[in-house]
């Protein structure tokens, strides 16, 4: 009798749009939120472009969108000083990084939504998306904007590629990155590879759309904030964050999309890439009954 031979599973992977790992020009970045954990990610982008330019790689050239002020709640979990209370946070964290880095980023001063892009069309052209915010609706009118631009000027240069997605609620969190549309995958006999990474408001949709429920009234003092949100549960996010981002840049290749994190537990568990007839994952199990963490950033 024969016996059959088992076939190897391969390991499923993302290949990087090369146009990012080799461009011409810098790299155009759409970072939505300069909040709590907008304002630490902002930095990590910042080393990023200066560790790729020791590299050979053109940088990065990021424009920060948020019409919020700062205000007394923002200081000690946000990365703002009493010097910067009522500047606008996108022009008190842009100017403070291109002093620090020598860039030359912008501020936005205004809401990502459809009236700021269709007064001005190209702040949509970003190959990266990033975004910080604080309520659901912004995430899928974000979802909604992406596709449609991708739709209307998929050929015109800086065209959208990437999206990576911050959310939190108290100690908890998670970071997603999606694919705009289909990125163009080399053949492969060792790997199986994924052309397109699923929107985090197609997958977790019902997810989101429960978590909007909860309570988003801003905090009056510090001391209200931190009954919301751990001192930090942000910079965690940011920072690990920002190592999948480099990982994207460094390696050009994706075994994992992002990651599901619970800092009272010190547990970060990877979203694997998965081939894409097969998209679900499973929600890390918590302690708690209370599954929101698809919330705020």
């Amino acid at each position: 009798m024969k016996t059959q031979k088992l076939k190897a599973v391969k390991s499923a992977v993302h290949i990087v749009e090369k146009s990012l790992l080799n461009p011409y020009n810098p790299l155009i970045v759409n970072l939505i939120g300069a909040g709590g954990t907008g304002s630490q990610f902002l930095t990590a982008l910042a080393r990023i472009n200066h560790a790729l330019i020791a590299l050979n790689h053109p940088g990065l050239m990021v424009r920060v969108f948020d019409d919020d002020k700062v205000e007394e709640a923002n200081l000690g979990r946000q990365l703002f000083s009493t010097a910067e209370l009522g500047l606008h946070k996108a022009v008190a964290l842009v100017n403070r990084i291109n002093l620090f880095f020598g860039t030359n980023w912008k501020a936005i001063p205004e809401k990502y939504n459809t009236k700021i892009l269709k007064e001005e069309p190209d702040l949509g052209m970003a190959e990266l998306t990033i975004s910080c915010v604080d309520t659901v609706s912004a995430r899928f009118e974000i979802a909604d904007l992406l596709s449609k631009i991708y739709a209307s000027r998929k050929h015109a240069y800086h065209h959208p590629l990437y999206w990576m997605d911050f959310g939190n609620s108290r100690d908890t969190g998670q970071v997603v990155l999606s694919t705009i549309a289909e990125i163009q995958q080399p053949a492969s006999k060792k790997f199986e590879v994924v052309s397109r990474l699923p929107l985090v408001t197609h997958e977790f949709k019902e997810l989101l759309e429960s978590a909007e429920k909860g309570d988003n009234t801003p905090s009056c003092s510090l001391a209200e904030a931190l009954t919301h949100q751990d001192l930090f549960i942000n910079s965690a996010l940011a920072n690990l964050g920002a190592s999948l981002l480099w990982q994207l840049f460094r390696e050009g290749m994706l075994f994992n999309r992002g990651f599901f994190l619970n800092l009272k537990d010190f547990r970060a568990t990877p979203i694997k890439v998965t081939p894409n007839a097969d998209n679900t994952i499973e929600l890390p199990k918590r302690k708690s009954s209370n599954t929101k963490s698809l919330k705020a950033a």
